[in-house]
C-alpha cells in the first residue's frame, strides 16, 4: 500500500502541481477541502484533468486533516495505491430531505458485493436524513459490511455543501467507495467525550429527525431553559449542546446535534433520527474530556486492526467538537495518530454527521459530536 498526501491553499491556484500525488500512480484520490475552493477556485477539474484514471471521492468540509494539522480554506488530497485491494466507485443523487432512504438503496445498489469488504461514503450535510440515508445503503448491501465515512461540511454556514462525486462536484451527491480482497485490513472506532448534565426526558413526540415533545412540553422550550445565555444564540449554540440517546436498544449512546429550531412548532430538527418514546440526556463538553474522547477512538480502532506498521486513517470528527476545541483543535488529531501505528497517514475532515459501525457491531449509525475512523492497511 502506497500513500500520498498534499495539501492546496487557494493562492497556489496559478500553479497546482499534482505530480507528486501522481507519482504512485494512484487508484484513489480523497478530497477534502473548502467548499468555496473546490467549486468557485477550479480544484476539482484541475485535478481531474491531472490525474483521468483516478478515482476521485471526498467532500467539502468545515475543516481538513493534513497528517497532524487541522486547517481552513484548503484542499488535502490523499492519493492511495493498493497492490492486491480492488475498488469500486459509484455515485447518485437525493432529491430532498425525503429521498434519503431511497437514495441511499438506489446508490447502494449500484455497488458490486462479491468480495466487498468494507465501504466508504461522503454525502451532503444539509437537506438530508442521515439516519435514512444509512438504513437505505445498509439495506442495499446487506449485513456484515462496515460502512464508513461522513456528512460534508461548509465551514459552519449549514447551507450548502458538495459531495466529491470523481467526474462532478455534487451539492446533492452520495459517493460510495467499495474495496474488495482479502488483503484488505480495515477496523474500526468512534467515541464522544462528552458529559451528562440534566435529567433524562422521554421522547414523547418526534417524527424522524424532528423532536416536537419531551415528557409532553415543547423540546424547544425544555431546550432553551438549559441552555440559558446560550438559547439567544440559537440554531449555532446547538453545536455546544447536543443529545445523547439514553434508552434501552441499539440507538443507546448515540448523540444527536441540533441543526435549527422552529419556534413556531416548539420543535427541534436533529441531524438523525430519534427513537419515539426513547430517553434523551442533554450534554456538554470541555476540551480534556473530547481529546480523551479521540484517544479512546484511536484505542478501539487498533483494537480490531491487524497491522503494526504503516496505513492511512480517515478521520471524520464534528465541526462542534471543532468549536469547543478552539486552537486546540489540532491536539485531537495529534492524540489520534499518537496511538496509530508508526508510519501511519492520517487524512479526513470535520463533518455535519459522521457514519461509523456503533462500538463493536457491524450494523453502521449515525454518529453527532464524536471522532471516527477508519483505518485502512493491506497485509
Amino acid at each position: 500500500m502506497q500513500i500520498k498526501q498534499q495539501s492546496f491553499a487557494a493562492n497556489d491556484a496559478a500553479g497546482w502541481d499534482f505530480s507528486a500525488l501522481m507519482a504512485i500512480d494512484p487508484q484513489i484520490a480523497f478530497v477534502f477541502g473548502d467548499v468555496t475552493m473546490l467549486e468557485a477556485g477550479g480544484f476539482h477539474a484541475a485535478l481531474r484533468a491531472a490525474a483521468p484514471s483516478v478515482k476521485l471521492i471526498g467532500c467539502s468540509t468545515a475543516g481538513e486533516i493534513d497528517g497532524r494539522d487541522v486547517s481552513d480554506g484548503s484542499c488535502v488530497v490523499t492519493a492511495v495505491r493498493f497492490a492486491s485491494v480492488s475498488v469500486a466507485l459509484c455515485a447518485d443523487a437525493i432529491a430532498d430531505i425525503g429521498d434519503s432512504e431511497a437514495a441511499g438503496k438506489r446508490v447502494g445498489e449500484m455497488l458490486p458485493t462479491e468480495g466487498l469488504k468494507a465501504v466508504l461514503i461522503y454525502a451532503p450535510g444539509v437537506e438530508v436524513n442521515g439516519s435514512a440515508l444509512i438504513q437505505g445503503v445498509s439495506t442495499a448491501l446487506g449485513g456484515g459490511i462496515p460502512l464508513s465515512g461522513g456528512l460534508a461540511g461548509d465551514g459552519g454556514q449549514f447551507t450548502r455543501t458538495l459531495t466529491v462525486c470523481d467526474e462532478a462536484l455534487d451539492p446533492r451527491g452520495v459517493a460510495l467507495l467499495g474495496l474488495y480482497g482479502d488483503a484488505l485490513q480495515f477496523s474500526h472506532g468512534s467515541y464522544g467525550g462528552w458529559s451528562p448534565f440534566g435529567p433524562e426526558r422521554r421522547v414523547t413526540r418526534s417524527e424522524g429527525n424532528i423532536l416536537y415533545e419531551l415528557d409532553g412540553e415543547p423540546a424547544l422550550n425544555i431546550y432553551k431553559s438549559y441552555l440559558g445565555e446560550y438559547a439567544e444564540q440559537l440554531p449555532a449554540s446547538g453545536l455546544l449542546f447536543p443529545f445523547e440517546m439514553t434508552g434501552k436498544g441499539g440507538e443507546q449512546g448515540l448523540i444527536r446535534t441540533i441543526l435549527s429550531v422552529d419556534e413556531a412548532s416548539g420543535s427541534l430538527v436533529l441531524a438523525g433520527d430519534v427513537v419515539q418514546d426513547g430517553m434523551l440526556r442533554l450534554m456538554h463538553a470541555n476540551v480534556d474530556g473530547l481529546l480523551d474522547g479521540a484517544e479512546e477512538a484511536a484505542r478501539l480502532t487498533m483494537k480490531g486492526a491487524q497491522a503494526d506498521s504503516g496505513g492511512l486513517a480517515i478521520l471524520v470528527s464534528c465541526v462542534g467538537r471543532k468549536l469547543v476545541m478552539g486552537d486546540q483543535v489540532d491536539e485531537e488529531v495529534e492524540s489520534v495518530l499518537d496511538a496509530l501505528p508508526d508510519g501511519a497517514v492520517a487524512t479526513g475532515f470535520y463533518s455535519y454527521g459522521e457514519i461509523n459501525p456503533f462500538s463493536d457491531l457491524m450494523d453502521c449509525k449515525l454518529h453527532n459530536q464524536t471522532m471516527t475512523i477508519a483505518y485502512l492497511n493491506e497485509g
